[in-house]
């Protein structure tokens, strides 16, 4: 008994003294950085070379990593890199953020400085991000002179993005410089600026910003459609995480998201002329996206430099929200909907296709289209789906059957795919007859209407552009016969991959590394995007399946570069840093041990 007391006492006296110990310990970590890692660049390498024990490295910006990797390196930690010249010194200052002005006198007008204004406002609010819970006060003055040549504009395939920066310092005077076109390429210089800013210190007093104190930059991105595809049908995503993948995209210098919003499965969209259309095709009435939420989903893009394609997907993937036909007079405007056996009818659950004979089908496409598109800029480009048609959906309707033997005396799978490129054009004379727009750009899936052979005998090369995501031989063939294409290769940039069988999940190394199509009418490959198809995915998974994948996209649109990604893994862990103060919770790229020894961790 007494040995078990004596034991006990033991045991007791090492649990105080190891918390007495902690505590000492945890006083000291608000003091130091509680790894006391520093960092020095070395052959534009961010070595690790010591661990001090002093508290004097509190007061050293230099030794904490992110502001080595600030301007370690020729491309510093700029994510995407620059393209045309790239000149970051080692030099540092420190400045505060209460004290940032902006100088917007030389904006081409009004709309413009409206613009760079909120645009400048993001910025600020991400070095509040950056430096949670607290910036630290400093004394030195940053001045942001912008300038831009030409009046506001939306932003579009033809925008020019180009901009130069400029920082120098004298004494505790801190001048940037930046100077573009439009105010999209003003906004990526705002941007850039934002990379070559760190942070050092800790919580209890505030961390410290630092810049880059010399630099020099002009730069402009290779490709014009830089782009992610979400689908909110499969699953409903609310407003705040598609913004929250908007502000990912912004920082990444990403410039279109293109909204697939309805398919088979639900209709989420609450328009003012077809309301039946989302009263049978939602989830749930709190499961919607309503006039207000698109326009305000707009204008919180174009700030960030995003310009937002709405897609509303036809013939095919159309069933939820359509069903009411019938009931309101109107006949069948979709048939085959929920079908089963559904591997008969479509070629994943629920089917659908909306009826190409029913004239009806046309006038309330053209309903929704002028409801969507007067919220967008004139001119803006529009997705009408197309791919992925079922002939075995139509020639199975008792109605479509008896149709096609009247009026084409042909129930072989040409006539039918006749009726489908007769339903683009009739849904394209919808579309130009009610928006009002005979000069819109049109965008549809490849699909058998697209192949090289067929495609000019059912689709006009000035209204169609085409997004392939099958035949990787398809962008040199279609660009040939004049035709724009944005690319989306299903085996690179399907973001869905590898969470059903048999397909193969796309690391942010295979993006990046897969460079784009090589084809003698480049200027006619507008870009590309990674698509989020959301059979897998809801918004808990949303960061994760994302980012930092996409990223890898931005900088092989941005800067099309010749290396392959090892030379860029380091950039890329930094931009994921950046993302995550934004709120964007990223996948992981290393171990947490490579990422404190750069150079020693060969990952290709």
């Amino acid at each position: 008994m007494a040995a078990c007391m004596i034991v006990t006492v033991v045991f007791l006296l090492f649990v105080m003294r190891s918390l007495n110990n902690a505590t000492a310990d945890d006083q000291t970590t608000d003091k130091v950085p509680h790894t006391g890692k520093y960092y020095t660049c070395v052959n534009d390498t961010c070595v690790l070379t010591k661990f001090p024990l002093s508290e004097q490295i509190n007061g050293e910006p230099n030794g904490s990593i992110d502001v080595c990797r600030m301007t370690c390196g020729p491309y510093g930690a700029l994510w995407p890199r620059p393209t045309i010249k790239t000149a970051i010194k080692k030099s540092i200052i420190e400045f505060g953020l209460e004290n940032v002005q902006f100088n917007l006198s030389s904006v081409a007008d009004d709309l413009g400085k409206q613009y760079l204004t909120e645009a400048s406002e993001v910025f600020l609010n991400s070095l509040k991000a950056l430096c949670k819970p607290r910036c630290a006060p400093y004394a030195n003055n940053p001045t942001v002179y912008i300038s831009t040549t030409t009046p506001f504009d939306y932003l579009k395939w033809t925008t020019n993005e180009r901009y130069a920066l400029s920082i120098v310092t004298e004494g505790n005077k801190i001048t940037v410089k930046i100077t573009a076109q439009t105010v999209y390429g003003a906004r990526h210089g705002l941007e850039t600026l934002r990379q070559l800013i760190a942070t050092y210190g800790t919580l209890e007093y505030g961390k410290n910003l630092v810049m880059a104190s010399d630099v020099s930059i002009s730069d402009q991105p290779a490709y014009a459609h830089r782009g992610f595809m979400l689908d909110t049908a499969r699953h409903y995503f609310p407003i705040s995480a598609i913004k929250r993948t908007i502000d990912g995209m912004g920082h990444s210098k990403l410039n279109v998201f293109h909204w697939h919003a309805t398919d088979t499965h639900s209709f989420p969209l609450d328009l003012p002329s077809v309301p039946l259309m989302f009263k049978y095709g939602a989830y749930s009435a709190e499961q919607k996206y309503s006039y207000d939420d698109i326009k305000d989903l707009l204008r919180y893009a174009l700030v960030r430099g995003v310009r937002v394609i709405m897609e509303i997907d036809s013939p095919a993937h159309a069933g939820n929200g359509w069903q009411w036909g019938k009931s309101e007079g109107y006949g069948d405007l979709a048939v085959c909907v929920d079908k089963d056996p559904w591997r008969q009818y479509c070629v994943q659950p629920p089917c659908g296709q909306l009826n190409p004979i029913n004239s009806n089908t046309y006038k309330w496409l053209g309903k929704l289209y002028k409801d969507l598109v007067s919220l967008f800029p004139k001119g803006e480009a529009f997705h009408m789906g197309g791919d992925e048609v079922a002939i075995n959906c139509w020639n199975t309707t008792l109605e479509i059957v008896q149709w096609m033997k009247k009026n084409k005396n042909n129930l072989s799978e040409e006539a039918f795919a006749e009726l489908w490129a007769e339903f683009h054009a009739k849904a394209l004379n919808a579309y130009d007859s009610e928006v009002g727009d005979a000069n819109s750009d049109i965008i549809v899936w490849s699909s058998g209407l697209t192949e090289p052979e067929i495609i000019q005998k059912h689709l006009d090369k000035n209204r169609f552009v085409v997004e392939i995501w099958e035949d990787p031989t398809s962008p040199a063939k279609l660009t040939e016969l004049g035709y724009k294409v944005i690319v989306a290769m299903k085996d690179v940039y399907y973001l869905d991959h590898g969470f059903w069988s048999p397909t193969n999940y796309h690391t942010w190394k295979l993006i990046y590394n897969t460079k784009m199509p090589v084809a003698n009418k480049t200027n006619l490959i507008l870009g590309a995007e990674t698509c989020m198809w959301s059979e897998y995915v809801d918004e808990l998974g949303l960061d994760l399946k994302v980012w930092p994948r996409t990223a890898a996209l931005a900088e092989r649109l941005w800067a099309n570069p010749s290396t392959r990604s090892q030379a860029a893994e380091y950039r890329m862990q930094q931009h994921r840093e950046r993302l995550i103060t934004l709120g964007i919770k990223p996948d992981a790229i290393m171990p947490e041990w490579c990422y404190d020894r750069e150079g020693e961790c060969k990952l290709e």
